[in-house]
C-alpha cells in the first residue's frame, strides 16, 4: 500500500530504540523525495510497508514488545518478501542463530544466515568508535563512523544453496579496536568477528548505529540498493 504513488513506504519499529533517529536521517537523503515514513507499532501499520528498518535498542524487549503487539510472526513473514535493514539490536532479530542471549532465550527473525553474540564487544563502557571503508556508498573513500554500543559480533556466516549470496559490505580495519577490549582477532579478513555489515538478498545487516551520526550515506544505500533496486532481485 503506498501512501503516495510512486513512493516507497519505509517503515521503521517503533517499539523501543532509536527508532527517531532513523526516520531523521532518512528525511535527510537524497532519496527522501521518494520515500514515505511510516512508525511501525501494530500489524496493520506493518502492512502498510514496502520496506522495514529493525532500530537498535535492547533486542530482547524489542522482541518482546514485538510479541505483545502480534507483531512477531507479520515480521517473519514480511522478511520473506520485503527488504528489512537491523542496526544493532535489529541485526540480532534479524541472524538466524545467536547466541549470549538472556536467560529463556531470544525470539528471532532469521532474515539473514549467520550467527551473532549479543554485546559481543563488552558492556556499555567499552563502546568504540571505527572508520570504515564500505564499498557501495556514495562518496565511498570517504570512511564511515562505525557507532559501536554494546554491539553484536558476527561469529559465523552460513551461505545456503537456497538462499541469495551473502554480500559482506563492511569489515573492522586493522588496529580499530580499542585495546581495552578482550577479544583477540585474528589478521587478514578470515575472523568473520571483523564483519560489520552484510546484504544478504533485500536484507541489510549492521552491527554498529549508522543512525547515530549525521552521515545518512548508509540509509541511501538502503534505500536505492536494497529497496529501490529490490525488484530486480
Amino acid at each position: 500500500m503506498k501512501q503516495t504513488q510512486d513512493r516507497e513506504v519505509v517503515g521503521i519499529l517503533a517499539l523501543q530504540g532509536a527508532f527517531v533517529e532513523h526516520q531523521i536521517a532518512l528525511q535527510r537523503i537524497p532519496s527522501a523525495r521518494k520515500i514515505d515514513v511510516y512508525p511501525v507499532r501494530t500489524p496493520e501499520d506493518l502492512a502498510k510497508c514496502d520496506a522495514l528498518i529493525i532500530p537498535g535498542g535492547e533486542s530482547t524487549t524489542i522482541a518482546l514488545l514485538a510479541k505483545l503487539a502480534g507483531l512477531l510472526e507479520p515480521l517473519r513473514q514480511f522478511s520473506k518478501t520485503k527488504p528489512i535493514w537491523g542496526t544493532c539490536a535489529g541485526a540480532i532479530l534479524l541472524a538466524q542463530v545467536v547466541e549470549n542471549t538472556k536467560r529463556g532465550g531470544q525470539e528471532l527473525l532469521g532474515g539473514i544466515s549467520v550467527t551473532v553474540a549479543r554485546n559481543g564487544w563488552g558492556s556499555q563502557v567499552e563502546s568504540f568508535e571505527a572508520p570504515l571503508t564500505v564499498t557501495g556508498l556514495d562518496n565511498s573513500e570517504k570512511p564511515f563512523t562505525g557507532v559501536f554500543i554494546r554491539a553484536p559480533v558476527v561469529l559465523a556466516l552460513h551461505p545456503r544453496s537456497d538462499a541469495p549470496p551473502i554480500q559482506v559490505v563492511a569489515r573492522l580495519p586493522s588496529g580499530s579496536v580499542p585495546a581495552s577490549q578482550t577479544i583477540q582477532l585474528q589478521a587478514g579478513h578470515d575472523d568473520p568477528r571483523i564483519v560489520v555489515a552484510i546484504r544478504q538478498g533485500r536484507h541489510l545487516l549492521t552491527t554498529f548505529h549508522p543512525e547515530l551520526t549525521t552521515d545518512s550515506r548508509f540509509h541511501e544505500y538502503f534505500v536505492q540498493s536494497c529497496i529501490l533496486s529490490s525488484h530486480s532481485i
